[in-house]
């Protein structure tokens, strides 16, 4: 099967509406030139003249053609051009990720064409081509690499809403500078970090692996008044649940079985700092029982003993799961959610942080080269563009902790001074994408029940959406392509968002 992307040009609209010219235009030019099996039609034209020529272009061909209604302020914005056709291609290959591509660059006007070639030759590998009565059809061959990220220009509203969510800040913290970023996104994330650091309130930072969750805990603990007191971070997941009591809230001796001395816990431990629950979502019901009484009364009974100790800490919790979901599941009490949800970061995943692989891809590579100048036979490595294209075209399930092990493994199979595109290939080969049960080819030996599926993908990403944009039901609904927040707003009475 061939794929073909294209704008839907003036030049098209007009050979389908005056079929007599005997002037096919260049897309229907290069289905009957190349065959092509599936045509993608990406239109700013009024809805009507694109399913118009939609009809007219499959009854010329034999090929299905699906078309994507955008709306551009101008047939010349990059940015636009860029951000109406990188969806449509991520869609495509979701449908089809081993089908090659192919980027017509004739239809449209030259900023659409300059954006098919950037997206071709850096994230979305694809063959080119373009149409002319002189010559034909025929592929456009660019004989050089290209590496590019995109990065969005500055967004007049959203800087105006971070300046609001700012005020009354102090100049910025140190604490913050470790956290890489230029997108709008982690710019509000940060913001609002800093804000929860001046604020005396437990904090929840959501997100999935490897988003650097406790990177900002720490930052926020660095620009608090707890600074100078201790920072303990617990990994909540690691420890066993018959264990998990006495390693937070401390024993007495002979409580069990190989208590030979009392032992404070971690609570205790962070007296007067910050306490860091990492992966929170795994402590077992019983626990968390006893950790919300904890919260509350702010006291601390060990096992073993019959007095309570008075605590002065402050809990900051981080999950990669979805406690609302684990609420529903039973498997998370939703008294020790509100408890712990009064300062809530969602973190983005790197795919989602427009503009920041770039100088994440930077800073990691001059991190790891700084850290192996004392070894032997050390080479400062730079990255080659076809490397760093491999790592763009990358979706990172793993997040920025892939990117970093992902970049220190390609440095050290390097034997030279430059990581290849083929170190990359390699070093992302060992990598297990993270499991995730499909909603698709579920077996119907037994029934299911086809509207909670569709409810619980309803209100997974309805939740993510409202999270991730900070409660603004327009910039949810752009995201999640319900048209207009009304439309978002009737979704999440229906869904119970």
């Amino acid at each position: 099967m061939s794929i073909l992307l294209a704008w839907l040009g003036n030049t098209d609209l007009r050979a389908s509406e005056s079929p007599d010219s005997g002037e096919g235009g260049p897309i229907l030019g290069a289905i009957k030139a190349m065959g092509f099996d599936v045509v993608h039609l990406l239109s700013d034209h009024s809805a009507s003249k694109t399913r118009a020529y939609a009809r007219w272009l499959e009854c010329q061909t034999d090929a299905t053609v699906s078309s994507h209604q955008v709306k551009l302020t101008s047939p010349t914005s990059f940015e636009e051009i860029f951000k109406a056709a990188t969806p449509v291609i991520e869609e495509v290959r979701q449908a089809s990720p081993t089908t090659p591509l192919t980027f017509h660059l004739s239809p449209g006007t030259p900023a659409m064409a300059a954006i098919w070639l950037l997206l071709a030759k850096t994230r979305y590998p694809a063959r080119l081509i373009e149409s002319s009565r002189e010559q034909g059809v025929k592929e456009v061959s660019i004989p050089f690499e290209l590496s590019a990220e995109f990065v969005p220009a500055s967004d007049k509203t959203a800087d105006e809403a971070l300046t609001r969510l700012m005020q009354g800040l102090p100049p910025e913290s140190p604490a913050f500078t470790a956290i890489i970023h230029r997108c709008a996104a982690m710019k509000r994330t940060v913001a609002m970090a800093h804000r929860l650091a001046l604020r005396e309130v437990p904090v929840l930072i959501q997100g999935e692996s490897g988003t650097g969750k406790e990177l900002f805990a720490r930052a926020i603990h660095q620009a608090s008044v707890r600074s100078g007191r201790p920072f303990v971070a617990v990994n909540c997941g690691a420890i066993p649940q018959e264990l998990v009591d006495a390693e937070l809230f401390g024993h007495e001796k002979g409580a069990f079985t190989g208590a030979a001395s009392g032992r404070a816990g971690y609570f205790e431990a962070a007296e007067g700092g910050t306490l860091f629950l990492d992966e929170i979502g795994e402590l077992p019901l019983a626990s968390q029982v006893r950790l919300l009484r904890v919260l509350q009364e702010r006291e601390v009974t060990r096992v073993g003993a019959t007095k309570a100790k008075p605590i002065d800490i402050r809990v900051i919790a981080a999950t990669n799961r979805v406690l609302p979901d684990e609420i529903r599941k039973g498997h998370f009490r939703e008294d020790l959610f509100h408890r712990l949800a009064v300062g809530v970061l969602l973190l983005p995943p790197l795919r989602q942080r427009e503009g920041d692989l770039g100088l994440l891809i930077e800073s990691i590579l001059a991190s790891i080269n700084a850290e192996a100048s004392t070894q032997p036979g050390f080479k400062h490595k730079k990255l080659d563009i076809g490397a760093k294209n491999l790592m763009i075209q990358h979706s990172w399930p793993g997040n920025v902790r892939e990117l970093h092990n992902t970049l220190l493994r390609a440095s050290i199979w390097a034997t030279g001074d430059r990581i290849t595109a083929q170190d990359v290939a390699e070093s992302l080969a060992v990598t297990v994408p993270p499991s995730v049960e499909s909603v698709l080819g579920r077996p119907l030996d037994h029934a299911i029940s086809l509207p909670e599926i569709i409810g619980d993908v309803a209100r997974h990403y309805l939740e993510r959406a409202m999270a991730l944009t900070h409660g603004n039901k327009s910039e949810a609904a752009r995201l999640l392509g319900l048209g207009s927040y009304q439309t978002l707003s009737n979704w999440l009475q229906k869904y119970g968002g």
